[in-house]
């Protein structure tokens, strides 16, 4: 089996998503603050992201409230576990192959 760019999941072609998917892999969760700090993008920027990951059900969203204030935290879903071990297994296939 020829192994291709092609095959790599098109959620996982941008920075940002790559990070944030990153970052849950070894969090069970994260929220928009830390996740904005540790990837340094704006608000709209990272909320843009995390929409499309949640559009393709990979990450899911727990809101809550701290002393009144909104409190947004993000967690990997099973569906984006297997999706995003699925794109490192395919990458590091490929890799491999080129050596």
């Amino acid at each position: 089996m020829k192994l291709s760019f092609d095959d790599l999941h098109k959620a996982f072609e941008s920075r940002v998503r790559l990070g944030i998917m990153s970052a849950l892999a070894v969090n069970d969760q994260l929220d928009f603050s830390a996740l904005k700090e540790f990837l340094g993008v704006t608000d709209g920027n990272l909320a843009t992201h995390i929409k499309k990951l949640e559009k393709e059900d990979f990450i899911g969203v727990e809101k809550s409230f701290i002393d009144n204030k909104p409190n947004t935290k993000y967690y990997m879903t099973p569906e984006g576990k297997k999706a995003f071990n699925d794109y490192l297994n395919l990458m590091e296939q490929i890799i491999k192959s080129q050596k």
